[in-house]
């Protein structure tokens, strides 16, 4: 029921152009996907340079942007987004939440703050909500052990699949990891 009330809600929105930008190139192009099938124009970029050239170049309405990027800080695109279009409505994604980054990214123009891996319903709920009122809590969150799945293939995946700097970086022994990387993904 609710997710054909969003999908009326984008049908509504005459601008339905969203920009995504993430490095993580799989997420990025699972939730570019995921958002189309809502109604949404979908473009992509893959860093702060190429985010910021389309954000001057489109002027998206919606965006939702990584806070970290391999050439740089998220924040550059949202400010970039803001002198464009100041009406646009853009959501932050971090694996690395805390405040200080959270105030940040509203101070610059961000609506919401979500932590990655963040579904598509959570972040097409987020992009369409109105402004003045509470954003609702996730209707089904990861677990604690999902959570913890995804950060340790993330960093997995940043050392370049090498076990031992994964195992060292996480501060866990290498066998441990071992076995962890060796599991399906909990639920």
């Amino acid at each position: 029921m609710t997710e054909t009330i969003n999908s009326n809600q984008v049908n509504n929105i005459i601008d339905k152009s969203l920009l995504i930008v993430d490095d993580d190139n799989p997420f990025r192009e699972r939730l570019a996907r995921a958002m189309e099938k809502k109604g949404f124009q979908v473009t992509q970029a893959d860093g702060v340079k190429k985010g910021v050239e389309i954000a001057k170049l489109k002027k998206p309405l919606f965006a939702v942007v990584d806070l970290r990027l391999n050439d740089g800080n998220g924040l550059q695109v949202v400010k970039e987004i803001q002198n464009s279009n100041p009406g646009s409505k853009i959501i932050m994604l971090t694996g690395y939440g805390n405040i200080p980054t959270a105030v940040a990214a509203i101070k610059e123009g961000a609506i919401d703050y979500l932590a990655k891996p963040a579904d598509a319903d959570d972040v097409e709920k987020a992009l369409l909500a109105d402004p003045k009122s509470k954003a609702q809590p996730p209707e089904n969150p990861m677990s604690a052990d999902r959570v913890k799945w995804e950060h340790i293939h993330r960093v997995f995946e940043l050392c370049n699949r090498n076990v031992s700097e994964t195992a060292r970086r996480l501060k866990m022994h290498r066998r441990t990891l071992q076995r962890i990387l060796s599991k399906r993904s909990p639920r």
